[in-house]
């Protein structure tokens, strides 16, 4: 017995693959499938997340529907993988609201941490927010920067924490020991796949959508909102560093490497986020969990204001309308830490540890 009906399901298709073995080729989920004859709670979380979504086994499957087998591998795994995520979330009380109310609550957060800042700004000097800033220190003119630091960092530790407690629990119930983390092989073969997202092609044609003919459009758009997020966490390291052993106070010069590694970071943020969304709506519905897209949604949609507020706030910089603008980006990037560990943020966590253990089924295999 599984924990919950769609562990059930998964259960049931992975045993019909397992007879059959047609798709071996298309990715690493039938592969690893194939090491076992049966499947606990821990594996079938772990065959969710190793799945990329690519829809090549649905095409390719001769018992998908209306086949009475009625074998849909990424629709299931899909729900499984959002299930899995509320599973593993900590605190585990903040998993439902988030996944019903995900968009809600994000802008809600954004815009309530938009609203203090710029409520505290008025309350000191009301002058502030209808003046023009420029220069080092011109952002803290607004809020102070022990403030501003206190404020992100403990929101930016909070997600720290959540995001190890809960890749902890994910770790554990697929059966690994804490020692696999220190298989260098495994690591950086993992690192070598995700980096790729080299099972996202579908065994080499692409992402299905509702057409069935296959692109690679939806990679290039996960690459492009990927790089651009390590780039902008970049620029907030080299921002830091120029802070506290340089003494240098933002904001910078437009040439500065703070400011070119958030400017090519919020570009790939913007164009990866709305080439994400509009690859959903171009998707199978019969290929996607309806039931899951809540903190979807809300994610690709805090990524995209994070990247379109900070290259809005390099525009106008030099202008009054400085305060509100760096106000509105200060509560977008709030709202994204705070929301991170219950959204499709932590898929890239689980994913790569399940990658990870593919790489050591693999190695052990071979």
């Amino acid at each position: 017995m599984h924990g919950s009906p769609i562990l059930e399901e998964a259960d049931r298709l992975m045993t019909v693959c397992n007879s059959c073995r047609y798709c071996e080729g298309l990715c690493a989920v039938f592969p690893a499938m194939e090491m076992r004859r049966a499947f606990t709670d821990g594996d079938l979380n772990y065959f969710a997340n190793l799945c990329h979504a690519c829809g090549a086994c649905y095409t390719d499957c001769q018992f998908s529907p209306p086949h009475e087998f009625n074998v849909n591998v990424p629709k299931t795994l899909a729900a499984l993988r959002a299930e899995s995520w509320a599973t593993y979330t900590w605190p585990r009380a903040f998993s439902g609201l988030f996944a019903r109310n995900g968009v809600a609550i994000s802008i809600i957060c954004a815009l309530s941490v938009a609203a203090f800042i710029f409520g505290f700004a008025a309350s000191n000097d009301p002058q502030v927010l209808r003046g023009i800033h420029t220069g080092p220190g011109a952002f803290y003119v607004l809020m102070p920067h022990n403030a501003m630091a206190a404020l992100f960092g403990a929101a930016f530790l909070y997600a720290m924490a959540a995001l190890v407690m809960g890749l902890r629990g994910f770790w554990r119930d697929i059966g690994e020991p804490t020692g696999v983390l220190a298989d260098p092989p495994s690591l950086l073969q993992a690192m070598k796949d995700a980096g790729q997202l080299r099972y996202l092609d579908g065994g080499g044609v692409g992402c299905f959508n509702k057409d069935e003919r296959p692109t690679d459009r939806r990679r290039t758009y996960h690459h492009l909102t990927f790089y651009g997020f390590l780039l902008c966490f970049a620029s907030t390291c080299v921002a830091t560093l120029y802070h506290y052993l340089l003494a240098r106070e933002a904001p910078y010069a437009w040439w500065d490497l703070p400011v070119v590694l958030g400017t090519l970071g919020g570009i790939g943020l913007v164009v990866g986020s709305i080439g994400l969304l509009m690859e959903k709506s171009r998707r199978d519905v019969a290929l996607v969990d309806t039931g899951s897209t809540g903190m979807d949604a809300a994610f690709i949609l805090m990524l995209f204001l994070t990247g379109l507020t900070g290259l809005a706030l390099l525009a106008w910089r030099d202008t009054s309308a400085m305060g509100p603008l760096l106000a509105l980006h200060l509560g977008v990037v709030f709202a994204l830490f705070i929301t991170l560990p219950y959204g499709k943020f932590v898929h890239g966590l689980y994913r790569y540890a399940a990658l990870v253990r593919y790489a050591r089924e693999r190695h052990r295999m071979a």
